[in-house]
């Protein structure tokens, strides 16, 4: 017997009290489209869902998809406006949007899940009213805030031992089609599903104090005080805003998890260092 054999039995030994405390949780999990373009990063990611699921485990992918959007845009010569950095959705960039993020990228995750073996269904917030949104701001055009979420859908599917993966196009109160933020449509859904976890995967470790040392745990008001002095800035803010909205809407836990590090789901479950930066209450 070698010695990474003996490594592997006592990581599983080690992760028994995790395994015990997520048996039956509910983990939603944001996948950004930037990890999406590599092969070996969605197997991985993949499996990691797929072994959530063997081991008792409730997970519910929502994923964005920004960069195969932009693909699709330039190649149909469909040109976009920006206001403060973020993209104006008119009548054709929305259609656009709902074919790349309920299409293309939904049913490349839904088949790389399938794939390891695991039962994947894709959906969008379309399906059975699953994300009811209003306009964000009328200037932005068919960019959605969800007001409603209607989780039955992903309730059933728990049942029948199904992963479901969501793509954030919402539906508006008279039948319009909404993009929405990936990471505001992942703190929704897993606010309406009461989950134990939400975690949003991105390319950076964490939430950083000012001396750029990453904070493992921190509580709203701490999260609060930090953006008040512009220690946690730029694309990092969005992020924790969805974290707050999302404990406070009833999620246990949000944590930021840098999706680079191999098998940062499961690092982040079930072993006692976890893999990003996590928001309390």
């Amino acid at each position: 017997m070698t010695r990474d054999h003996l490594a592997v039995a006592r990581t599983l030994s080690e992760a028994l009290p995790y395994l015990q405390r997520f048996n039956d949780a509910v983990v939603v999990v944001k996948f950004g489209g930037n990890a999406m373009g590599d092969d070996d990063t969605m197997e991985g990611f993949a499996r990691d869902i797929v072994l959530l699921r063997q081991v008792g485990v409730n997970p519910v992918v929502v994923h964005g998809g920004g960069p195969m959007i932009n693909d699709l845009l330039d190649k149909l010569g469909i040109k976009s406006d920006f206001i403060d950095g973020k993209r104006v959705t008119d009548a054709a960039t929305v259609e656009v949007v709902e074919m790349v993020l309920s299409g293309l990228v939904n049913k490349r995750i839904v088949q790389a899940i399938n794939g390891q073996g695991g039962k994947a269904v894709g959906l969008s917030g379309k399906d059975a009213s699953l994300m009811v949104c209003e306009p964000a701001d009328p200037k932005f055009g068919f960019v959605g805030e969800p007001v409603e979420v209607n989780p039955a859908v992903i309730n059933n599917l728990f049942e029948d031992d199904m992963i479901p993966v969501i793509a954030p196009v919402g539906v508006g109160r008279n039948g319009e089609t909404f993009n929405v933020n990936g990471d505001t449509a992942a703190g929704a859904i897993a606010a309406a599903l009461k989950a134990d976890r939400l975690l949003l995967l991105t390319n950076v470790a964490g939430v950083k104090n000012a001396e750029g040392q990453l904070v493992t745990e921190l509580k709203a008001a701490e999260v609060e005080e930090m953006t008040r002095a512009g220690v946690i800035s730029g694309g990092m803010i969005p992020k924790t805003e969805t974290a707050l909205q999302a404990v406070r809407g009833g999620v246990r836990a949000c944590t930021i998890v840098d999706g680079r590090v191999p098998n940062a789901v499961l690092l982040e479950l079930f072993t006692e260092h976890g893999a990003g930066s996590m928001i309390r209450a």
